[in-house]
């Protein structure tokens, strides 16, 4: 993707505002900056190198290729796991020096799990054989390891690819390798509840479309394409084909999640308690695309409530009145878990929740998207072909919002 000058004068701005929400100054706020630079996350420097630690123990807990300790999966496997403690065994929280817990850092949610689980995992919760096989037979995987038998020391990548239908070759896209280990358990999918890993959305219940035919104005276009908002920010955060990082930073007043896809910032305003946060939502005519968001302190987690959605949730279609709860706790120096809970009786028959890893990660990196590149010029080209030949223009089954 090409880099724009409009984009740079955005994420500058974006930068600013952080620094504001955070109550920082210019020259702290540039500090903290180049502290995310890769191998800033204090934590990291904790992670054991071959050799410091037995190396099954790594992969258990790297998620590597087997050692979740689970033999037997099934509803009890995955009740149990759904409700195994939010801080692993033995690990004493981090805080701030205000008492609060210390989630700073970049972390990543790249992952063979998905948010809904696939037609053939029957459980949540995967044996180390299973979450071996799943990982050898996943398509994904497949496709790194074979597509088009491409090496980096090929050179320029011819994209030959492309006439299958891809967007990219799979030089080009990062979307993790393995399963999820969230909690020590090997997951198939980020939804726990409904039991069957699904979305339960009311018959007929569908995300709000957009306005014109989608070949008329780039305006009418989805803001994937646009550069403006895609789904890993949130709310629930979720995970696609490539920058999957994201980056927490905390002051006393606000918290800000950044999302390393778009550069997309949630600035969230602190309360004492949840019983504060009806009064700090803004009014409802101030709708975003990633709604209103307020947060506060339990304990060791850190409870973020978000209401009033222009977009929709994340992967989560949203009517403007449902709710999203979402929880950040550390599970160890080396992940952060994060749960989720929608409240939508307008779109779904029941509240639905999610768990998720977050693993530390080096650095959030520049994301450069240029709105549109090419193919908006083509689109709206193919939308004036149409008009000339008297062809109805009709988005609804290309795929786009």
């Amino acid at each position: 993707m090409t880099h724009s000058t409009s984009a740079m004068r955005l994420r500058l701005l974006s930068a600013a505002a952080i620094a504001v929400a955070l109550g920082l100054s210019a020259g702290t706020a540039a500090a903290q900056t180049r502290a995310s630079t890769p191998g800033s996350n204090s934590f990291l420097a904790k992670i054991p190198k071959p050799g410091d630690v037995d190396v099954t123990e790594m992969e258990r807990r790297w998620g590597g290729v087997a050692h979740s300790g689970v033999t037997v999966a099934g509803p009890e496997t995955d009740q149990a796991a759904i409700n195994a403690p939010t801080v692993e065994a033995g690990y004493k929280v981090p805080r701030h020096a205000d008492g609060t817990p210390d989630l700073t850092g970049v972390w990543s949610n790249a992952s063979n799990t998905t948010l809904r689980r696939p037609g053939n995992a029957k459980n949540l919760v995967m044996t180390d054989e299973q979450a071996l096989k799943a990982r050898e037979d996943n398509p994904q995987n497949i496709r790194q390891a074979t597509d088009d038998r491409q090496k980096t020391s090929d050179g320029l990548l011819t994209g030959k690819d492309l006439a299958a239908g891809r967007g990219y070759n799979s030089f080009w896209i990062d979307p993790g390798n393995n399963y999820a280990l969230v909690k020590g358990t090997w997951r198939t999918s980020w939804i726990v509840d409904p039991p069957n890993g699904q979305m339960p959305l009311k018959p007929g219940a569908m995300r709000p479309r957009r306005v014109g035919t989608g070949y008329d104005n780039p305006e009418e276009r989805n803001l994937n394409e646009r550069c403006l908002i895609l789904g890993t920010s949130g709310p629930p955060i979720g995970n696609y084909l490539y920058n999957n990082n994201t980056r927490i930073m905390q002051s006393p007043n606000a918290v800000v999640i950044e999302s390393e896809m778009i550069h997309d910032a949630r600035i969230i305003p602190l309360v004492k308690t949840a019983a504060d946060a009806a009064a700090k939502h803004r009014p409802a005519a101030l709708d975003q695309w990633m709604g209103d968001s307020v947060g506060w302190y339990e304990g060791d987690t850190l409870v973020v409530e978000t209401t009033n959605m222009m977009r929709g949730g994340g992967s989560a279609p949203m009517s403007p009145t449902g709710k999203i709860i979402e929880r950040f706790t550390r599970y160890n120096d080396k992940q952060v878990f994060y749960e989720f809970e929608v409240n939508d009786p307008n779109m779904y028959t029941q509240v639905w929740k999610g768990q998720m890893s977050l693993n530390a990660s080096p650095a959030l990196y520049e994301y450069a998207c240029h709105e549109g590149n090419y193919a908006m010029h083509g689109i709206l080209a193919a939308g004036r072909k149409n008009d000339r030949e008297g062809i109805k223009n009709d988005s609804s089954t290309d795929g786009t919002e």
